[in-house]
């Protein structure tokens, strides 16, 4: 029986039984003849790649309820194993490495097991681990977590490979594995405190292009470390994983390019068990989400998808015009209003009113004070039955519900009207929440939350409501079948149709700065700002209230 190696293409997937039957055969045979453990120990202190396929196992929770295993043997793929050795390539020559990967290549899980390898074998080694946020650095009991990654994986092996006096109470705290034969360790950080931890043999940098402050991290790491690893998926031009990726040089195999960041790439075809129909397959649903720069970035490793440009394309919003009426939908649903309320210098107050995904008015007014723009769209809303108000609640528009509450006082406030403050500058709603879904609709963690997505509420609903859109053109166009609730119609005899198409398709949308989010730029240089189009934006996104049916208001 042959000892597990390194698959390709052509035996992908392993045989994990076995796998499992050569691992006990070979367990117990070295535990008769200790000989033999002592022989393997000091074979697998040089030899990392055979060590991870003969005795470690992965993790995959998409697996449970298959016929593969959720734990797994954890069995190289041919460019797994080349990553292994770049790390010790970059160890050795001293030098700094950067990954550069596509979404779903277990690089992450590599680099726990090469530290879980140092962590055994390497006398005093002082590995350090980082990632934007405390919680996916270590969260008890949270697989997706890097330490509870690399608890899984010591726990999986057998006892006699572990050190000598190991407790895994006392040796496996919050960010902190000790070998307590070797004096080894393995320790953590997140955010701004990476780097603060004191000296390393080698610093990993998870998802490094997406933290918020790269060049404090790149100071403080300087001083601490003569290799760090950046591991990470593309996020846009410009930020510092960029730029030392487009400054470094791939790195080919033999020893590490001196003075030079050397470069890793994992591209999704070095997956074994990808091939040009998942690929097609992944871009569909992609572009159906509306997510297809997204899809870009993390599977195609583009830098410049960045998203730029028009958000709602006029194409789109050609389609959506009698779009219920084209698809064979009524105007059904929860009815919700946005009022948008004017700053000062020419801006207008707007109010818009949808049921379900149809937009049943809008319109825009310049002239009155906070008073009367609150009594005007309060008078445009009697008798509509049960309605909430979305109002913009930040400046001048703080006026609203002071005017609202007057009115009530009075007993002459429409019935039915509820007020929702809606503040463009707001956190972004369901900030857990990623943004695409998997194949099963199920959410995908790969991808970004909408709290690291997103700069704000205003963002946030601009791109939803894109989605609408895209939605509805994929529908008139393509045939494909929705929800109503998904999607959006214009009527055609809305007096103010034309004004809505042009203001919709001003707004522009970029990455911040800083953070790389999404930011809107709903004024480019030489226009107006949209109030109308802000108005139907609040509609369509309302702030979430427990009435509000997750499907039907959002």
């Amino acid at each position: 029986m042959q000892p597990p190696s390194t698959r390709t293409k052509a035996d992908w997937p392993p045989d994990y039984v076995s796998v499992w039957a050569w691992r006990q055969k070979q367990i117990t045979a070295m535990r008769a003849s200790p000989v033999m453990m002592a022989g393997a120990l000091e074979y697998y202190r040089a030899h990392p790649v055979e060590f991870i396929n003969h005795w470690l196992d992965t993790y995959d929770p998409r697996n449970a309820g298959r016929d593969t295993p959720a734990k797994m043997p954890f069995v190289l793929f041919q460019r797994q194993a080349e990553m292994v050795q770049f790390i010790l390539a970059m160890l050795e020559g001293e030098e700094n490495g950067l990954m550069e990967k596509a979404r779903d290549m277990g690089a992450t899980w590599v680099c726990c097991a090469v530290s879980v390898w140092l962590w055994r074998f390497y006398p005093g080694a002082s590995v350090g681990w980082g990632s934007r946020k405390e919680q996916l650095v270590d969260k008890l009991g949270d697989p997706d977590s890097i330490f509870e990654k690399m608890r899984m994986l010591i726990r999986g092996m057998p006892p006699e490979f572990l050190p000598a006096g190991f407790n895994p109470v006392d040796d496996m705290s919050y960010m902190r594995i000790v070998n307590p034969e070797t004096g080894a360790t393995i320790t953590g950080e997140s955010g701004d405190n990476i780097g603060r931890g004191g000296r390393k043999l080698i610093y990993f940098k998870d998802e490094s292009a997406h933290y918020a402050r790269p060049e404090k991290i790149e100071a403080a790491l300087a001083d601490n470390t003569r290799v760090q690893i950046d591991i990470s998926s593309v996020n846009g031009l410009g930020n510092v994983f960029h730029r030392k990726r487009e400054a470094g040089e791939e790195w080919i195999g033999g020893p590490a390019i001196p003075g030079k960041t050397n470069v890793f790439v994992m591209d999704w075809r070095d997956h074994p068990a990808k091939d040009q129909a998942w690929y097609d397959a992944r871009r569909s649903k992609a572009e159906a989400d509306g997510l297809l720069h997204v899809f870009a970035q993390e599977v195609d490793r583009d830098y410049s998808s960045s998203v730029d440009g028009v958000i709602i394309p006029n194409a789109w919003i050609k389609s959506a015009i009698d779009a219920h009426i084209r698809l064979g939908f009524e105007a059904e649903g929860l009815r919700i209003a946005a009022l948008d309320v004017a700053d000062e210098g020419g801006d207008k107050n707007a109010l818009a009113v949808r049921k379900g995904a149809v937009l049943e008015a809008a319109d825009d007014w310049g002239e009155g004070d906070t008073g009367q723009t609150t009594r005007r769209a309060l008078a445009a809303l009697d008798g509509r039955g049960p309605v909430d108000l979305e109002y913009d609640c930040v400046g001048v528009g703080a006026g609203v519900k002071a005017e609202a509450n007057r009115l009530a006082s009075e007993g002459v406030l429409p019935q039915g009207v509820t007020l929702v403050p809606w503040s463009a500058g707001a956190g972004v709603q369901f900030p857990d929440r990623h943004i695409m879904t998997d194949e099963s609709g199920s959410p995908d963690k790969a991808s970004p939350t909408n709290r690291d997505f997103y700069s704000n509420l205003k963002a946030q609903a601009w791109w939803e409501l894109r989605l609408r859109f895209e939605r509805t053109h994929r529908a008139v166009t393509e045939g494909v079948t929705y929800s109503p609730d998904d999607l959006i119609s214009l009527p055609s005899n809305l007096p103010k149709l034309r004004q809505i198409e042009k203001e919709l398709g001003q707004a522009t949308a970029s990455r911040s700065a800083g953070a790389m989010k999404l930011v809107v730029d709903k004024s480019p240089p030489g226009t107006r700002s949209p109030n109308l189009a802000d108005a139907i934006v609040m509609a369509y996104w309302p702030v979430f209230r427990q009435t509000y049916s997750l499907t039907g208001a959002l």
